[in-house]
């Protein structure tokens, strides 16, 4: 690895003008692409305190052993030399978006004398057009197998075709009629190719001129008394409307637009695109990326951080578009040119991709991209100057499926993390790497994480999750409300976080159990929501149950304030065969007691997805059980200033009644029925709560 210091440039030598800059390694091979508005200020960035410097960059900067720039005349044209750079060198720090290999395809091979119709996920091929992607594969057979019905193209292997064509006999599709039979000289390739115009037509959104076709040529059939192809005709006209009856409209304006937003954690970030055509949603993608490099720089807000990320991929995504559009053009020009008779069919099936098609007059995002102006001018641009609103949406409709396009995100995200997370590979490589980073004897199978959730010091509460080789064990969760806070009402973290620890492990070289005061869960999810009554029932003490062992890896999130604080409580309770660190969030940096300086993992290793999945779950049920507890607190409000009445009257009040608005509206009498309240107690309750 290079010093940066040995190839940093002269400061004075870099120009303050907007352009493009290069970092390569020692083999002269180019490793990260970035752009700058001006590049002397954006350069000295990377040659400041490497310590200071994000985790990846500061990996890139010690990779590199050499750095040069590109001067441009304007924003515009850097965000536009940058995707060309990052196109062609493919630098292995730059963010990459992909596609999502999850969507699968409807894929017509354009490239061949006779298309064929399938089936496909997976990279882009040159020759094949792509209509999608859509949500579930039965989704792509189902609608291929509808559209056969009208239009009889081929969905048979080449093989399959070969072996038809020198048998001289149709396989059992071209005899049904749901394949023009081309194998077989059926069909000439003037009129196949009509097949597929109509086809390309219908499926890039040129319905109603089919539909018109149709319903034509089954009126003629039935004015000729042909009432067996008006019949035939029929059945395909409504295989097309059930086709287009499963495009929800979503934007009852007939807008074209395309619908954009993420949703991120400290690692990575997943972005969502809904493709809306005419008022109905076309098509949807996704991508998850790393949050790395220039768009996660140290100290940057994560608003500004998600704005960078959303301009590289808008530039990235559009200017592929616009390129694959004018492939498309072209392949489609080529093979007409190369047999087609252009006189032999009807000019108005050919449909010529254009840039428009592409990318609509609408793109509207969660939150603006950093530089909106320099961002819309190239969106623009590569829509053949033609103007590109690019908003955010504020109210109505569009801020609606802004919503669900950021749910989706948020779920392509989950999903991504337990896709991880359920691969063993994955797992048994996480656990080595946590053992290696912190020189454990052995890889830590049981892992246990608490954290402490409150507002502002009030209703404080912790949470104990257990993972075992990387999976939850949820039956072993614990939950606590921390008591130190219920004097004073106030608390602050590194004093719960010694509670939590101290309750955990005061019995631990006894008998391995837990303490008393630790609620046990039953298991199942909790959600955001209160939980029923019989569910609290189950969560409540139970000094019978135990911890299955002690944990390898005992986890606090925080940073070293709360790990050397969880320290002592073990060494005071003379616990020393548990290893322990803390996690703090701001750069997922680890603390071991006694160390002055963090431990950082590589953002992109498997022990730290695994560690940061651990701690986020453990705030998952910390925020739950805190929402639990102020929500009970809220509901007995107007309970706590009646005298003679305690905490557990007033929970058998609200769990006889259902909440304190019913218990309003019960009369003496009806109060005197719950059990452990007499006469007197219940003409109390009732006078205070009607009091006003």
């Amino acid at each position: 690895m290079a010093d940066p210091t040995s190839y940093r440039p002269a400061s004075g030598s870099i120009p303050t003008e907007p352009g493009v800059y290069k970092f390569r390694d020692a083999d002269r091979r180019v490793i990260y692409v970035g752009k700058a508005k001006n590049l002397r200020a954006r350069l000295s960035n990377y040659f400041q305190d490497v310590t200071q410097l994000h985790p990846r960059t500061r990996q890139m900067v010690f990779n590199a052993s050499s750095v040069e720039w590109t001067v441009v005349a304007s924003e515009v044209e850097a965000l536009q030399l940058e995707y060309t750079w990052i196109k062609r060198f493919d630098p292995r720090y730059n963010v990459k978006y992909r596609d999502d290999k999850t969507y699968p395809v409807l894929a017509l091979s354009v490239g061949e004398h006779f298309p064929r119709a399938f089936f496909y996920r997976g990279p882009r091929r040159k020759g094949v057009r792509y209509f999608g992607p859509y949500s579930h594969a039965w989704a792509v057979r189902e609608t291929l197998d509808l559209l056969t019905r009208v239009f009889p193209l081929r969905t048979c292997t080449k093989g399959v075709f070969n072996r038809q064509e020198a048998l001289g006999r149709p396989c059992l599709l071209g005899y049904i009629d749901k394949c023009a039979a081309p194998c077989v000289g059926r069909i000439s390739e003037a009129d196949y190719r009509e097949i597929v115009d109509g086809f390309i037509g219908f499926m890039t959104g040129h319905t109603d001129r089919v539909t018109r076709s149709i319903e034509k040529a089954m009126n003629e059939a039935a004015e000729d008394l042909d009432f067996e192809k008006a019949a035939r005709l029929r059945d395909d006209l409504g295989a097309l409307k059930k086709i287009m009856e499963q495009q929800t409209v979503v934007l009852g304006d007939g807008t074209d637009a395309d619908i954009v937003a993420l949703a991120a954690d400290e690692l990575e970030a997943s972005i969502q695109i809904f493709h809306v055509r005419a008022g109905r949603v076309h098509g949807q993608r996704g991508w998850v990326v790393p949050r790395a490099g220039d768009n996660a720089q140290d100290g940057e807000e994560d608003q500004d951080s998600l704005a960078r990320l959303l301009q590289d991929f808008l530039v990235q995504f559009y200017s592929d578009a616009a390129e694959r559009a004018a492939l498309e053009a072209q392949e489609d020009q080529e093979i007409r040119r190369r047999g087609v008779d252009k006189e032999s069919h009807d000019a108005s099936w050919e449909v010529q991709p254009k840039r428009g098609q592409v990318i609509p007059a609408q793109i509207l995002v969660e939150l603006m991209p950093a530089d909106p102006a320099d961002t819309q001018t190239l969106l623009e641009k590569l829509r053949g100057g033609t103007k590109v609103d690019l908003r955010v949406p504020q109210r109505g409709d569009k801020r609606a499926l802004i919503e669900t396009v950021h749910r989706n995100a948020q779920e392509a995200l989950r999903q991504h993390k337990l896709k991880r997370v359920g691969d063993l590979t994955a797992r048994s490589a996480a656990l080595q790497d946590i053992q290696e980073a912190l020189g454990m004897e052995q890889a830590p199978l049981r892992i246990e994480c608490t954290d402490i959730s409150h507002i502002q010091g009030t209703d404080v509460v912790a949470s104990l999750v257990v993972f075992e080789d990387g999976l939850p064990r949820k039956s072993d969760y614990r939950r606590y409300r921390i008591k130190e806070a219920a004097g004073d009402g106030r608390s602050d973290d590194v004093g719960s976080i010694k509670e939590v620890t101290r309750r955990r492990f005061l019995r631990h070289n006894q008998d391995k159990r837990a303490v008393p005061e630790a609620e046990e869960f039953d298991g199942s999810t909790f959600s955001d929501e209160r939980p029923s009554a019989e569910v609290v029932e189950e969560m409540s003490t139970d000094p019978t149950r135990r911890f299955a062992y002690p944990p390898q890896l005992f986890i606090v999130d925080g940073g070293a304030p709360q790990a050397n604080a969880a320290q002592e409580v073990l060494d005071e309770l003379g616990v020393n065969d548990v290893m322990l660190v803390g996690l703090a969030k701001r750069l997922e940096e680890i603390w071991v007691p006694g160390e002055e300086d963090p431990l950082i993992l590589p953002r992109n290793s498997e022990a730290l997805y695994l560690l940061q999945q651990i701690r986020d779950e453990a705030h998952r049920f910390a925020i739950s059980y805190h929402r639990q507890q102020r929500s009970k607190r809220m509901r007995m409000s107007e309970l706590d200033s009646i005298p003679g009445l305690g905490q557990v009257r007033r929970t058998e009040l609200v769990k006889h009644f259902g909440s304190v608005k019913k218990l309003k509206e019960a009369s003496v009498e009806e109060i005197a029925q719950v059990r452990g309240f007499g006469p007197k107690l219940a003409e109390q309750i009732f006078q205070s709560l009607h009091k006003s």
